[in-house]
């Protein structure tokens, strides 16, 4: 019973949860790149000038989450069993 009362919940809000990361996908980012900075400056590898340019890497794998939550959150997949 919980599940269906929480499938149905989903069913019903996952149009809107789409669009509401579509409207703050940039604070989002930006968010994700101040972390990530954080990130940076904590490894040791960039204490030995070694220089992994990790806030754009991360950036683009913050991206491809996006648009895969946005993909699930607005397209039809036959239920897992």
């Amino acid at each position: 019973m919980r599940r269906a009362i929480r499938e149905t919940a989903f069913k019903l809000a996952r149009q809107d949860l789409a669009q509401f990361l579509v409207e703050h996908e940039q604070e989002l980012l930006k968010i994700f790149r101040e972390e990530m900075n954080k990130l940076d400056e904590t490894l040791p590898d960039e204490q030995m000038f070694i220089d992994i340019k990790i806030v754009p890497l991360g950036e683009a794998i913050l991206k491809s989450a996006l648009t895969a939550i946005h993909r699930f959150l607005t397209e039809d997949y036959p239920p897992q069993k």
